[in-house]
Formats: C-alpha cells, structure tokens, sequence
C-alpha cells in the first residue's frame, strides 16, 4: 500500500500525519517546533511515525505557518527594496518603512506609464550602488517598477543587475502580481524577499530529515490557495506560502468533518484563522489575502487571520486593563515543563516585589546568517549565552545591563523571543489543558496578577489568587474569538474596510452575544450569525476554547477527531494548481494593448488580441504547472471584461483579463533536485 507523509511546522508544534490512498489517517505524531534548528523538530515528529510505513511513502506534502506568524508578527529577514518611478508618497502609503529600515529603500528614476510606455530611464549607475552598498547587509533584495505590470522590462534589467553583483534572492513584483495597485504590489515584493531565508530553511531541515530516514518521494509544500508546488517553485515564490497554514487547515478540516459549508477557525499557538467554506470549497480572495494588518497580492483562500493564539501574550493595557496578543511569547507552563529549573526562579520573583520583567526569560528563535554577522559586540555575547539556555531577563539585569539591552535587541530583532503569562497558561490553571507544567503556570499566573495589582493599579483578585484571573483571562479569550469570527463575515463580504469592519464587529458581537445569554427574553432587536453554517474548530487549543465561543454564539460544533493536526492532514490532499494572467487595454479607441513581461503587443482588433492572449497563458499556466511538479494537467480559461457606457459609442471596451487555470495531480514519480543559490532568484 501506498501512504502519504503530511508535515505542518507552526509556531508551537511540528505535527506529522501519514494517510494511506484510501485517504484513512493511520498515524499521527506532534513534536515542539524548534525554530532556532527546525531539523530538531521535525525529526522528532517524523521519528514518533511507525518506521513501516515511511518506507512506502510516495508523497511529502509540507505547510507552514512560519510565514504566517512572521507576518502577523512584523518579524522577517533584512531586506532592501528598489522602486523605479515610485514617488515619496506612494511609498508611505504602502507601509514598505515599517519593514525596511530608512536606508534600505532606492527610490529611484525609472519605470513606465499605463500603457507600457518607458516614462523615464533607468538609473543602472545609482541601482549598482545601492546593490554594492546592500548585499552583505540584506537577505534578499525586492525590486517593484511603476507600472511593471505593464511593462517588466526595468524589474528585468534590476534583478540581472543584482544577480551578477549579490547573487541574493531577489523578488519581482511583476512576478508575484498582474493587478495594478503600485503600493500594494511593493509591499508584495517586500514581503516575499523577506520570507525566502524562513522557506529556505524549512526546506533544507525537512531534506535532511527525509534523507536520513531514506524516503524516497518528491517533497511538496501547500500554498495560501490549498494547492501543492514543488520546492523550487516555492522558493521562487515564498509569499504564495504566506497562508499555507490556514489554508491546509481548512482543506483538512472539511475533510475531517465532511461539512460542505462551515465556519472554518484554526486556533494555533500565534495566530486564529477563519475561513467560510460553502458548497465543500473556500472562496479565494483575488485582491490579495488579509493577515494581521498588511494585505499582501496574494491569491489565496479568503481566510482572516490574527494574532490571537494560546502562545499569545497577556499584557497590560492602558485601554482593556490587560490585552491579548498579537505578540507570541513562550508560555510559562512550556518553559517550566523544559526547563525545571525554572519553577524556583519563578518562586523568587513571588515572594519579591514584583517589576515589569517578572515572567520573562529570554531563548534563541531564529539564526539568520546576515543578521548574525552584522550583531554588535554586545549582542553578540548574547547570542552566544542563549546558546546555553534561557536567561531569565531580571537577573540578567543585575548581573550585566549591557546583556540585558542586547537581550531586548535581539529579541525586537526577531532573533530571541520572550516568555510570558498566556492563554496556555490560562487553560492550565483552570484544568482545561495538562500536557505542559500546571503547577509552573499557576506561579506565572499569581506573578501575572500581582504585576497588574501593584505596578498599574489593576485587578480585585486576592493576593495569591490564581484562579479568579485565568477565568478573566480565559473569558476574555472567548470574546475576542466571537468578535473575530463576527469580524471575518463583515470582511467575507468586501464591502468594508478594516477599521469600519473591526468597529462595527464590536456591536455586533455585543448583540449576538447578548441575545444568546440564557436570562434574555423577548429582545426587541436580535442578530443571528451564520445561520445554517456549524463551527468547525481545529488546533491544538481549540477544544479548551471553542465550545464556550460555540455557546455564547449560537452555532453548532464540530470539533473533528485528529483536528489538533487538520494543517498536516489538509497538506496531503491537494493537487497541483498554477494561475496565468494576461490583461489586454484599449488605451485609446480601436488600439488594444496586451501586457505580458516585457514590451506591450498592440493589434488593432480585439478578437485577435484576446486569441493571442489565450495562447499565451495557456502555454504559461501549462509550464509553471509542470515546474511546481503536476502530471496530467488540465486547463481552464476565463475572461472578465470590463466596459463602460459613452455617450456617443455605447458600449466601450476598456479592458479585461484572461486567466488560464493549469491543474493537475502531484508527480510521485519525480523527486527534487539539489537546489542552487540561482534556484532562489525569482
């Protein structure tokens, strides 16, 4: 019998499944993730699977919300960014400068007008160097062009240029996206060169641990739409993985639950992600996929996702009292089931008055290369101490204040992450969860309490109470999931924007909640929320949290067996499926203009354009398909067009776009090549 190898890394767990070609789940293991060395986790994972079965796999399906969580973080690789024809204003209003730092963005002279027209040359001397100046500071480089879409050519000339002097990955906007949206598609490139290291990494661990296990099957990673590509193809494109996650998780669990419409929400360690499936298939957002607070060009599932997890941080908060993420921290009853040692350090800071570094101990989280070799003296000291374990930050306070500011560096930098009271905890305490240390969350949680009490005036619980605030925490954890999945119906809709979506949700939250509590009668005004659709939860935390949410809301739930690892189910049930797109214009009257890499083609019929199109993304789909990895691939066109009354004309063609759909299955038959720094190049 054939099998299949499902592997989902998150951000708290590496979860592995085996599935048989009856699509029966045989075996499932879960291990930590460890994303300082992702090769720990991942064996482990793979080691707790039966070893009789491993021999007869013919398929590896990977996803991962690594990318995810460094989104919704703000956390990523150093990357600099190349603008030709940008103006000043376009590049604030994209938020590029919230991810790269001042000096690491080139606006510069170039790029071309809405017909593919150059409108400016192109600045090689100052691009040269700015390249020199970057290469050994950056992980990769992202090169956006005014227009690109339009025209390629300077995106062409840009990514030659910084291959021949970095050879550093390098991400094209005009290969990530067609729309037009300069800003957005920026931030797009951005975003894609700063995930190349994490997906690197991720492929090169999961290799290696493939090897050493001598499985010999092609390794496929799931991108944010529920298909597969190859590794090379996701290494292109990184950001395509950007919701990989979410997306295998929805895959999995309408096939755990068998539901053909549900509300779909995965509660992970770092992120909760909502999708709504209706007639067995999620619906894809075009315009480009929401996580945390950036919408990157990214064809994917539509699915809302935001930093609330059980790893989620409980802070205080001038405005709530205490608030719940989007910062991940390495909960307490974690730290203390790896770490023993830990729960009489804990004690101390008990009995001692407490201060704003009470709960938190520092350890190694990533290992960028670029990074590391650009850390001051001091940083790198600190660095090399976390090697050894993790240091409690008030100690290292006292001994050493220079370790404890390069700890916070490293920390903001994404290379160290924190410990802290968390939701996890929370469920501990109360009994709700118990595979890591109750007894260390239950000191966290009196330190939490005694923290807000004394230090910002906070809290009525009694002193050495730990219960009565993990309830409060634990009720605030079901409100923000109710008003989250209220929120993500008024995005389902795009009919509103984000700050007008998340106040509405607030009210709506209020009513359907208020109309949902036992002593209600006879409200004057009730709202019912997705009447007809069950609540499908998944996720390792999910069973602590969503029945509570399920009640307060009014739905029916399903929480499938093996939904604690639907991600690595989900990962092993897709096909391979690549998207082509051309746009043809008519620019001025009875001249149509076809957009497609480099220079525009112009016809002065339509018919022929559109025919001229269509071969085009046909013989485009057909190739990517087959280089992500597809065999007996079929294809799909669609057209959308777009048109306007004229006064005098009548119906005007403005423009429109033809899409051609490869699918295919997974090739089991062709394994992975080696890959080669030029593999990385996009």
């Amino acid at each position: 019998m054939a099998f299949r190898l499902g592997i989902d890394t998150g951000g708290t767990y590496t979860d592995a499944v085996i599935m048989n070609d009856q699509n029966k789940i045989v075996a499932t293991f879960k291990s930590l993730t460890t994303r300082h060395d992702l090769t720990i986790g991942i064996g482990n994972a793979i080691s707790g699977l039966p070893k009789e079965y491993l021999t007869d796999v013919t398929l590896i399906a990977l996803s991962t919300t690594l990318t995810t969580n460094s989104v919704v973080e703000g956390h990523g690789a150093p990357v600099c960014v190349m603008l030709p024809g940008y103006t000043q204003s376009q590049v604030d209003k994209s938020g590029l400068m919230d991810m790269v730092s001042d000096d690491a963005a080139l606006l510069m002279a170039g790029g071309h007008g809405a017909t593919g027209d150059e409108a400016e040359p192109l600045d090689l001397d100052a691009a040269r160097e700015f390249i020199l100046e970057q290469r050994d500071k950056v992980s990769a480089f992202a090169i956006s062009s005014m227009f690109g879409t339009r025209n390629a050519s300077h995106e062409i000339q840009l990514r030659d240029l910084v291959n021949e002097l970095s050879g550093k990955p390098v991400a094209c906007g005009h290969e990530l996206a067609s729309s037009l949206g300069a800003p957005q598609r920026a931030l797009t490139a951005v975003l894609n060169a700063r995930m190349v290291p994490y997906i690197q990494k991720l492929i090169n661990a999961l290799k290696q641990i493939v090897g050493e296990h001598e499985i010999d099957a092609p390794l496929m990673i799931v991108k944010g739409d529920g298909s597969l590509v190859n590794t090379q193809t996701a290494l292109l494109q990184p950001v395509a993985t950007v919701l990989s996650g979410p997306a295998a998780s929805v895959v999995g669990a309408c096939a755990l639950s068998g539901l053909k419409n549900a509300v779909v929400a995965d509660m992970g360690g770092t992120t909760t992600d909502i999708a709504i499936v209706t007639d067995g298939k999620p619906e894809l957002c075009s315009d480009g996929a929401r996580v945390g607070d950036w919408q990157p060009m990214v064809e994917a599932v539509r699915i809302y996702a935001i930093g609330l997890g059980g790893d989620s941080e409980v802070a205080f908060s001038t405005s709530e009292g205490f608030a719940i993420g989007p910062r991940r921290v390495v909960p307490m009853c974690l730290l203390g089931k790896e770490y023993p040692w830990v729960k009489e350090r804990l004690l101390h800071q008990l009995n001692a008055y407490p201060n704003a570094r009470n709960n938190r101990f520092v350890m190694r989280l990533e290992s960028n290369e670029e990074m590391l070799a650009n850390l001051t003296p001091d940083e790198a000291y600190a660095w090399e101490r976390l090697g050894e374990g993790p240091i409690e930050l008030d100690a290292a306070v006292e001994e050493n204040r220079h370790l404890a500011r390069a700890l916070a560096r490293l920390q903001r930098a994404g290379l160290a992450i924190y410990s802290g009271f968390t939701p996890s905890d929370a469920s501990h305490v109360l009994g709700l969860s118990d595979h890591w240390c109750k007894e260390t969350a239950e000191i966290a949680a009196k330190i939490w309490a005694n923290q807000l009490r004394n230090l910002y005036g906070m809290g009525t619980w009694p002193p050495g109470d730990a219960l009565s605030p993990c309830k409060e925490v634990y009720e605030l954890v079901i409100k923000k999931i109710s008003h989250v999945l209220i929120e993500s119906g008024l995005h389902q809709t795009g009919k509103m924007s984000g700050a007008k979506a998340k106040s509405l949700a607030g009210l709506l939250a209020d009513l359907v909640l208020d109309g949902n509590k036992e002593e209600s009668s006879n409200p004057l005004f009730k709202v019912d929320f997705a009447s007809g659709y069950p609540l499908v939860a998944v996720g390792a935390p999910a069973a602590s949290y969503y029945p509570s949410v399920a009640k307060k809301i009014g739905l029916d739930l399903h929480l499938p067996e093996h939904g604690n690892v639907a991600n690595a189910v989900g990962a092993v049930m897709g096909s391979v499926v690549q998207r082509a797109h051309v746009t043809i214009s008519q620019p001025t009257f009875g001249v149509f203009c076809l957009y497609h890499q480099g220079e525009p083609k112009r016809f002065s019929d339509l018919d022929k354009a559109v025919t001229c199109a269509e071969e085009l993304v046909t013989d485009l789909a057909t190739r990517l398909a087959q280089e992500a990895g597809a065999e007996s691939i079929e294809i799909s066109l669609s057209r959308s067009d777009n048109h306007i009354k004229h006064d005098i004309d009548g119906e005007l063609f403005l423009d429109c776009e033809i899409t051609a759909t490869a699918s295919g299955r997974p090739d089991c038959n062709v394994l992975d090549l080696p890959e080669s720094p030029e593999a990385c190049s996009a």
